[in-house]
C-alpha cells in the first residue's frame, strides 16, 4: 500500500525545489504552506534574546547584504540550480493547503482528516507538541546546517565563518520539539568554491538535501529508517549574523 506523504513548509523557493524534486519519484499527496510570522512579533522575540544592538545588527545585514550578493551570484545560482536540477516550476493549486500558521487549528484539523504517513517539514516556525501528536505520522525535516553543531539558521555560512568546513552541510533529522534537536537520519557536506557565498550556500545544502531526503523517504517506505551518528555532538544555537560581523569575516577571512 501506498504511504500518503504531505510536505509542511514556508513559502520559500526551497520549497518549490523540494516539492519538485520528491514528486515524480513518491506521492505527495499535499502541501501545506504557513503564512510568514509577522517581522515585527519576529523582532520583538529576537531582542529579548539577544538585545537592541545585535538585532539592529541582524537588520542591517538582512536589509542590504543577502541582496546585494543574490545580485551578483546570479550566473552562479543557476549554475548550481542546473547542476542539482532544480526545478522552480510553481506548485499546483490543487494540491495546495493554505494555513496562517503550522500551528493553527485549521492544520491539525487536515492532518486528522488525511491521515499521513509521512510528514515532510521544509521551513516551517517551530512545530508545537500539539500538532506532531495529533497523527501518527513521522516528521522529517531538511535542516541546511550539520547538526546539532550548527542548529539555527544559516549553517553553512557560520561553519565557513568559523573556518569548520568539515562541518559545512545539510542534515535531514527527526523533528522533535527542539529547534533542530531531532534524531539525525543522513548528513552530507557542501564543498563551496570562490564564487560561493551567503546566498549560494544555501542553493548547494538545497540540492544536498533533496537527495536525502529521497534517501530518508525510500527507507521510510521500505520500514528501514534509523538514525545514524551526527558527525559532531557539539550543540550551538545560531542567528542571522550582524552586518559587522559579516563584514569582519569577509575582510579578514575572505568569507562571503
Amino acid at each position: 500500500m501506498d504511504k500518503k506523504i504531505i510536505i509542511l513548509a514556508g513559502v520559500d523557493e526551497s520549497s518549490t525545489f523540494l516539492y519538485n524534486g520528491l514528486k515524480n519519484t513518491f506521492p505527495i499527496s499535499n502541501v501545506i504552506f504557513e503564512e510568514k510570522v509577522s517581522r515585527k512579533k519576529f523582532l520583538e522575540r529576537r531582542v529579548k534574546k539577544l538585545g537592541y544592538i545585535s538585532v539592529f545588527g541582524q537588520v542591517l545585514f538582512q536589509l542590504i547584504i543577502p541582496k546585494l550578493l543574490k545580485l551578483s551570484s546570479k550566473g552562479r545560482i543557476e549554475e548550481i540550480k542546473a547542476n542539482y536540477q532544480l526545478d522552480s516550476k510553481p506548485i499546483p493549486n490543487a494540491v495546495i493547503l493554505n494555513v496562517k500558521s503550522v500551528n493553527s487549528n485549521a492544520c491539525i484539523k487536515f492532518l486528522k482528516k488525511e491521515k499521513p504517513d509521512l510528514i515532510i517539514v521544509n521551513g516551517t516556525r517551530i512545530i508545537s507538541k500539539k500538532v506532531l501528536n495529533c497523527t501518527d505520522a513521522i516528521f522529517i525535516n531538511t535542516h541546511a546546517g550539520i547538526t546539532p553543531k550548527y542548529r539555527g539558521v544559516h549553517g553553512g555560512y557560520w561553519a565557513m565563518a568559523n573556518s569548520d568546513s568539515d562541518n559545512c552541510g545539510v542534515t535531514v533529522h527527526l523533528v522533535d520539539r527542539g529547534i533542530d534537536t531531532g534524531g539525525v537520519l543522513f548528513q552530507q557536506n557542501i564543498a563551496p568554491v570562490s564564487k560561493d557565498n551567503f546566498v549560494t550556500y544555501t542553493y548547494l545544502q538545497t540540492g544536498e538535501g533533496i537527495a536525502l531526503m529521497k534517501r530518508a523517504i525510500d527507507d521510510f517506505i521500505k520500514d528501514q529508517l534509523k538514525e545514524s551518528e551526527p558527525k559532531s555532538l557539539e550543540s550551538n544555537l545560531w542567528y542571522h549574523p550582524t552586518i559587522w560581523f559579516y563584514l569582519f569575516k569577509r575582510l579578514t577571512k575572505g568569507v562571503k
